[in-house]
């Protein structure tokens, strides 16, 4: 016959799957009372779950002497109970100090990256820890008095990876009662009622004041709404990876996602001023911390106020601007486009850039013939020009709307095919005055990383074309052209 405490942590274990016949556990033992009535709990019921149990303890190395005596009762208490154990001891306070975490951050971070070794040198399969409802209704209470959004409401998740929580609807107050009904003692934490922590401060004195003075359901109203707001982040989380791998491309340290995408991750808005509307805003602020997290690695340092730096952006951004994020992660408008980067990626991309303007420049001599075609591979590019000389009166149908065609009899040889270099500058077909080739870059859309090596035909130290741009006025073909030359492209080594 089970106890109640024993239906309600039985109920919550099957309800999440935490475990499976033939499951080695590591029970997480602190030594205070919660998460030595976990191990007792789990000894009495691993014959109905066909469990094996190990003690696992994490040592911070914060409370000295009292450190070592928890470690010393876990140890007796594995003993007695004839179980493995495995322990660990870290310096919790150094770490936080090398890394810039606060303390509780820190004891956070190293303490479930053991429970990961536990599990990855085969000690467990699942590590088992002893948080409870009344837990899950602090750490509530917490975010919101912090500031914060569903995800935050979701609190405490009953599994995440090999961890576990099978407590996560138990009281507190029935785990004291267990163990004090079969005279198992525990130890305090002196940190625990230390009311210069925020937690201790909630734990002792807000909580209390609620179920006394407000709702004495408060616990069990906090852990509902955590397991809603669970469950609506289930939902948004399939959406937005669903959209995330749609929408976005990756490259090493950036990636990239068109406007109208972000503003309407959906589709379906005809105009891109309409996006951004409420039925798509929730979507799109999630995208953008999704993109965040993708290089930074979580978003915890994502503010409100940077998810709407963003959109506006986006909405009314020209291309070229920057916005700089939390952790070095910025965020550039490239014309209908953002592009999120990390600082490594941006310090490799001004590398790049400089490697192509020293390794990718280029120069190559060509003569055009009476007939035929000649032909100029470019390794650089991946690219084979074709300079094909045609007869233009037979052709002029096809053709004399072609800005690319050049009069043959206005060329001389040689002709000088280059990559682009500052400072360039021709007048094209139908301009009256000259136009640099960076002005024309940006009318035409041709990303910075692009135009190092952009392709340039020169007669005479003078620019008479440049891929995808008008040619010359002064070297096209016009009513009078007999001869036209045409220029074409293939990639090296295409056929025909």
């Amino acid at each position: 016959m089970h106890t109640a405490l024993e239906k309600t942590l039985l109920e919550t274990i099957h309800r999440f799957r935490m475990m499976a016949p033939g499951d080695r556990v590591g029970v997480a033992v602190s030594g205070g009372a919660d998460s030595v009535a976990l191990l007792r709990l789990l000894e009495s019921l691993r014959g109905e779950l066909g469990v094996s149990l190990v003690v696992v303890h994490f040592d911070h190395s914060l409370r000295g002497a009292e450190s070592k005596a928890d470690a010393n009762f876990i140890a007796s208490l594995a003993r007695a109970s004839g179980l493995e154990s495995v322990f660990t001891c870290e310096d919790v306070a150094a770490a936080a100090r090398e890394n810039g975490w606060n303390i509780e951050d820190a004891a956070r971070r190293l303490r479930y990256a053991f429970f990961q070794r536990v599990v990855h040198e085969g000690h467990a399969t699942r590590i088992a820890v002893a948080h409870t409802a009344d837990d899950q209704a602090e750490t509530l209470l917490a975010h919101i008095l912090r500031g914060t959004g569903l995800t935050g409401l979701a609190g405490i998740y009953p599994v995440i990876g090999p961890v576990v929580r099978p407590l996560l609807e138990s009281r507190r107050q029935d785990l004291r009662a267990y163990l004090r009904a079969m005279n198992q003692t525990w130890r305090e934490d002196s940190t625990n009622t230390d009311l210069h922590r925020q937690r201790a401060r909630i734990r002792e004195q807000l909580l209390p004041l609620l179920e006394r003075d407000f709702s004495p359901a408060i616990v069990n109203h906090l852990v509902e709404l955590a397991r809603l707001a669970r469950e609506e982040e289930s939902f948004w989380k399939a959406l937005v990876e669903d959209r995330f791998f749609s929408l976005a491309e990756k490259r090493p340290g950036k990636i990239t996602i068109q406007i109208y995408d972000l503003l309407s991750p959906l589709g379906g808005l005809p105009k891109l001023k309409e996006a951004g509307s409420a039925s798509t805003l929730s979507l799109t602020e999630r995208m953008i911390r999704r993109l965040y997290e993708e290089l930074r690695g979580d978003c915890r340092k994502l503010a409100a106020a940077h998810v709407e730096a963003v959109i506006r952006l986006a909405l009314e951004g020209t291309s070229g601007r920057r916005l700089e994020l939390p952790a070095g992660i910025s965020v550039e408008r490239v014309f209908n486009n953002l592009v999120f980067s990390s600082p490594r990626s941006r310090e490799s991309s001004k590398s790049d850039l400089e490697t192509v303007r020293r390794s990718f420049a280029y120069q190559y001599s060509v003569s055009i013939p009476e007939h035929g075609a000649a032909s100029i591979s470019v390794p650089e590019l991946g690219t084979c020009f074709r300079l094909k000389v045609i007869d233009w009166p037979s052709a002029a149908s096809e053709t004399k709307r072609d800005s690319n065609v050049l009069d043959a009899d206005l060329i001389r040889n040689p002709l000088i095919l280059r990559n682009w270099r500052p400072g360039d500058a021709y007048r094209p077909r139908g301009r009256r005055q000259a136009r640099k080739l960076k002005q024309m870059f940006l009318t035409g859309r041709v990303p910075n990383s692009d135009r190092a090596c952009w392709p340039v035909l020169e007669c005479r130290g003078q620019v008479i074309w440049a891929r995808g741009m008008p040619a010359a006025d002064d070297f096209c073909a016009h009513d009078g052209t007999r001869t036209g030359v045409l220029i074409e492209e293939d990639r090296l080594g295409a056929d025909g």
